[in-house]
């Protein structure tokens, strides 16, 4: 339980330092929204550090949770409802992080 935790942090940390670009490139807002994202990128970066598996690994699954993180921003920040495709895409990226956190390993 405590892996998704820092996942799902490592996945917003990443949302938030690649939204605030966006608000200041595509919406016109301040240019100052640079410093806290710069600080969540390196925020993420040092949140998959954390992660105990190999870093393939790692940045792998970790795909499956930023897909479902995003899908769930598009929702609750942007305001628009995720469609039957987006939450089928979440369904199948969650899976394939399943098959590769929980395959067994001779390791």
């Amino acid at each position: 339980m405590s892996a998704l935790l820092l996942y799902i942090a490592t996945a917003l940390a990443e949302i938030v330092g690649c939204y605030l670009p966006y608000l200041w490139l595509r919406q016109g807002h301040s240019a100052w929204l640079l410093l806290p994202a710069g600080l969540a990128l390196g925020l993420f970066a040092w949140l998959l550090t954390l992660h105990p598996a190999a870093a393939g690994r790692v940045y792998a699954a970790y795909g499956g949770v930023y897909i479902v993180a995003a899908i769930a921003w598009l929702w609750l920040v942007e305001g628009i409802r995720p469609s039957g495709y987006d939450v089928l895409g979440c369904a199948v990226a969650l899976v394939g992080m399943g098959i590769i956190v929980l395959a067994p390993r001779g390791q």
